[in-house]
């Protein structure tokens, strides 16, 4: 038997366990790391320094970021003959600091004019929550937006309504810790202030599993719009969160994504590489076989959480574009086909010196870089 005396050395072991147990818990961490906590069913956000949070900021933000894509925004019309406004039904997003991927953004969402947008996003902290293989959504009722609360459509809680309970998981502080859609919401605010939104966050998922869940999902999506006579477009929009590639030898928490070297002729064959990889499997007539591939390419086929190339959406691509596809089949429709609006790097672009209290979160160079594709489908 232990004497009484023992009793408070025992609880003060207890205690110091359990203190670093919860100080070395991942998930504590990220949340207590976002910048403003969510409250009263309103988001909170994660950047505030990479991305615009007050409406004098994201005006300016539009603006110039419009200015250095007018150049390009005019070849794509003498090249595709449409305009300005031409509506995409759905698209592939930087998420990025607009101070870097600010022309990419620029380029593509003008042509976003439905009034429910559908946003499928990178969950890069899948792994702090154990999270793979199901849908991730919140319970939010909004957004936090510069120019006010964004909406959060009440399409979401249909389409959670229709969806397996087994395939779904419903988890504020997943959705509170990942900031693939936050930068992209602002964006859609600036071009229309009611517009209203559905966050998804795709993590780890194999083709078979990733497959079988945009079928799902493109039933319960394609069955709610035919009743409301809704078109895809028109009245729902699909975009899909992703960066391009991550490159370099520094700042990737000590891991090397640099199979080209860090100089300029790396740095060359790396954008080549990825302007390959959209234009030959995401550019054009979406197919399923290509979308599997872009996976695979991406990821070890044989342990999904290892990368082979290091793009951020390689889950939320081929899902959101396979979404895309069967809701465009179920709805009578002719297929979608993307066209690639352009491609920059963090390197390449530098659309905005000179906001305001707007920031980079991460260095620009050789040694660390991140790439962007836009990509719009009609």
């Amino acid at each position: 038997m232990k004497s009484k005396a023992a009793f408070p050395g025992i609880v003060l072991v207890l205690i110091a366990v359990v203190g670093i147990a919860m100080a070395a818990d991942p998930r504590q961490e990220l949340l207590d790391s976002v910048a403003i906590k969510p409250g009263n069913g309103l988001r909170g956000l994660v950047d505030t320094v990479g991305y615009a949070t007050t409406a004098v900021q994201m005006d300016s933000v539009v603006a110039r970021c419009r200015r250095a894509a007018a150049p390009r925004s005019a070849a794509l019309v003498a090249e595709q003959g449409w305009g300005a406004g031409t509506p995409f039904a759905a698209a592939v997003c930087p998420h990025d600091d607009y101070r870097y991927a600010g022309r990419l953004y620029a380029l593509l969402l003008p042509h976003i004019r439905a009034r429910t947008v559908v946003v499928f996003g990178v969950f890069h902290r899948a792994s702090a929550f154990d999270c793979r293989d199901k849908l991730v959504f919140g319970s939010f009722r909004a957004w936090r937006g510069p120019y006010g609360p964004v909406t959060v459509s009440p399409l979401r809680d249909v389409l959670i309504s229709r969806l397996p309970p087994g395939d779904i998981v419903v988890d504020d502080d997943m959705e509170t810790v990942e900031h693939s859609v936050e930068g992209i919401v602002p964006w859609l605010q600036a071009y229309d202030r009611d517009v209203e939104i559905v966050p998804i966050l795709v993590p780890y998922m194999g083709w078979d599993t990733l497959d079988r869940l945009a079928a799902e999902s493109a039933d319960a999506l394609a069955g709610v719009m035919k009743e409301r006579g809704w078109s895809l477009g028109r009245d729902v929009a699909i975009i899909v969160s992703s960066d391009a590639v991550h490159y370099g030898d520094a700042g990737w928490g000590g891991s090397d994504f640099a199979p080209f070297g860090t100089g300029i002729d790396g740095y060359a064959k790396a954008v080549e590489r990825d302007r390959d990889l959209a234009g030959t499997l995401l550019a054009g007539p979406i197919e399923r076989e290509h979308l599997r591939r872009f996976l695979y390419t991406c990821v070890d086929s044989t342990d999904v959480t290892c990368y082979r190339i290091t793009w951020c959406g390689r889950f939320s691509i081929p899902f959101g574009l396979d979404v895309a596809s069967r809701v465009t089949e179920a709805l009578g429709r002719s297929a979608l086909a993307g066209t690639l609006l352009d491609y920059g790097t963090s390197v390449s672009e530098s659309s905005l010196d000179s906001v305001p209290g707007l920031g980079t979160t991460a260095p620009n160079n050789f040694h660390h870089w991140v790439g962007y594709a836009s990509i719009g489908y009609r």
